[in-house]
Formats: C-alpha cells, sequence, structure tokens
C-alpha cells in the first residue's frame, strides 16, 4: 500500500467490519444470517425448478418471476458468503477490484430487479385491462426483451459507480469499511478527493430509479383499478384483483426495506450504527426469502406442483 502526505494512501484491499459494534456477537449472528441465505437459495431455485417442469407455469408472469429469482439469488450470493466468512473466521479482507465488483453487483442488481417489477406491472396491466391481446403482445421474445432492456439498464446506471472511484478517488484516509459489505457510500466517505460528483452521482440513480419505478407501476395500478371497478360483479372483481396479490406483495416487500432503509440513513441521526448496518443486510435478504414463499402460497399452479413433488419424494422414501 502506497502512502502519501496526510495519511492518504493507495489501498490494495479493504477490512470490511461485519456488523460494526456487535463484533462480539458475530458468531452468534451468523445462524440466522446463515440460515436466512439457505431459506434464499433454496427457495429460489425451488421457483426455477417448479416453472421449468410445469408446462402450465409457461407464461410471461412467470417467467419474470424467474426472472426475480435469479436476480435475488444474485442479491444474497455476492454479500451473504463474504458477510459469514467474517462472521466465522474474521475474513474481512477484499481487494480493491473485488470490493468494486461486489458494489457494481448489488447495485447493478437491485437496479434490474426494480425493472423486472415494472415489467410484471406491464404484464398484469395488459392481461386485465387487455386481456385479448396478453399473448400476442407478450411473447416469450418480448418477454425476453423486457429482461434484457431491465439488465441493460442496471449496467447502463451502474456502470460508472466503480469506474469514478477506480479513476477519481484514488487515495483513501483508511482501509477499514464500516459496513459487511462495499456498499457505495461506504466506501466514497473513505475516499481523500473531492467525492461530490461521486455522491451526487450515486444518490441521483437511486431516486431515479426509486421514483421513476414506483411511479409508472402506480400508474399501471391504478389504470388496473379503474378496469377492474367496470366489472359486473363483486366475485369477478375478487378474482381479477387476486391475480395481482402476489406482485403486490413482492413490490412492498423490495420497496419498503429501502424506503425505510433510506430514511432512518438520512433522518435517524439518533439510530446506533449497528441499526443501520442490519437493516442494509436485511434489505438484501428478505425479498430474496419472502419473495419465493408468497408467490408459492399465493400460486395454485407452484402451491400444487410443490405438494406434488413433495408426494413423490416421500414414496421414494
Amino acid at each position: 500500500m502506497l502512502t502519501f502526505q496526510n495519511s492518504c494512501s493507495v489501498p490494495s484491499s479493504f477490512q470490511l467490519a461485519g456488523i460494526p459494534g456487535l463484533e462480539s456477537l458475530h458468531l452468534w449472528l451468523s445462524i440466522p444470517f446463515g440460515s436466512m441465505y439457505l431459506v434464499a437459495v433454496v427457495g429460489n431455485i425451488t421457483i426455477l425448478a417448479v416453472v421449468k417442469v410445469e408446462n402450465s407455469l409457461h407464461q410471461p408472469m412467470y417467467f419474470f418471476l424467474c426472472m426475480l429469482a435469479v436476480v435475488d439469488l444474485v442479491l444474497s450470493t455476492s454479500t451473504m458468503p463474504k458477510l459469514l466468512g467474517i462472521f466465522w473466521f474474521g475474513a474481512g479482507d477484499i481487494g480493491l477490484d473485488a470490493c468494486l465488483a461486489q458494489m457494481f453487483l448489488i447495485h447493478c442488481f437491485a437496479t434490474v430487479e426494480s425493472g423486472i417489477f415494472l415489467a410484471m406491472a406491464l404484464d398484469r396491466y395488459i392481461a386485465i385491462c387487455n386481456p385479448l391481446h396478453h399473448t400476442t403482445v407478450l411473447t416469450h421474445a418480448m418477454v425476453g426483451r423486457l429482461g434484457l432492456a431491465a439488465l441493460f439498464r442496471g449496467v447502463l446506471y451502474i456502470g460508472p459507480l466503480p469506474l469514478m472511484i477506480r479513476l477519481r478517488l484514488p487515495l483513501y484516509k483508511a482501509r477499514v469499511i464500516s459496513h459487511s459489505y462495499c456498499e457505495h457510500m461506504a466506501v466514497v466517505t473513505l475516499a481523500c478527493g473531492d467525492s461530490r460528483v461521486n455522491n451526487v452521482y450515486g444518490l441521483s440513480i437511486g431516486f431515479l430509479v426509486l421514483i421513476l419505478d414506483s411511479m409508472a407501476i402506480s400508474v399501471s395500478y391504478v389504470m388496473i383499478f379503474r378496469a377492474v371497478m367496470g366489472l359486473a360483479t363483486p366475485e369477478a372483481r375478487l378474482k381479477t384483483l387476486g391475480t395481482c396479490g402476489s406482485h403486490i406483495c413482492a413490490i412492498l416487500i423490495f420497496y419498503v426495506p429501502i424506503v425505510v432503509s433510506s430514511l432512518i440513513h438520512r433522518f435517524g441521526h439518533q439510530v446506533p450504527p449497528p441499526v443501520h448496518t442490519l437493516l442494509a443486510n436485511f434489505y438484501l435478504l428478505i425479498p430474496p426469502i419472502l419473495n419465493p414463499i408468497v408467490y408459492a402460497v399465493r400460486t395454485k399452479q407452484i402451491r400444487e406442483r410443490l405438494l406434488q413433488m413433495l408426494k413423490t419424494e416421500t414414496k421414494f422414501k
């Protein structure tokens, strides 16, 4: 590590602190975090397997659900193995390039997930407001294009973040990141140079994705509710709205932790640092855990196929 004046240096690696302030509890914290990560991995792989083998689920909504499962696997796997390594072995050291790669994966795929939710809202809008054209508009090719568009947007928006750090902020006043993963702001605050451009860009992208996507999803549901209210009977309205239930739950599971974490980070100055870090980790773990559960409970085809698979496994035993 090269050192310059004013105690600034060019680090070859950083040191992740895990959960700052709770170092003595790291071993115990590994139990719930490890369990949650295992549930997330098993749940999302199960969703992928069920959709693959069940022909009745080869529809746009479930293809988007598979994309969501892949994104959730990437989000949880980009952070949890390293965090468990910190908890179990104190392995907090992470190379600069690995840190920037982790930062890119976390922020990029969080952006992709928001884009997938937007595509799912489009699917529900067409299915309810224009059902005769649903299969002709949302073909398998179109679903693939929407998924690629969400991925491209994530790469386009987030790609500059690690590049700007690499090119504009080579010097750091410390190498210990008070976080459990390489979150953008946690890294930038250690920089010696002028980080205003990085801060403004990071915040602008966050607000752009959060506000524009949530507004577009809200508009689609306003139009959906208007169409549903025009149905003849209450039973028809409930049945139609029921097809949106899983998507609404998944949206709330994704956006609510982001909003809560952002509000606490902005206004909760009296909140202890460990709470900030725990919330940041829950934000990456809660959607991957709950999304498969929500869709398994609320989707009849997935539920029945899972029960069928469990019965078959029990017979073989």
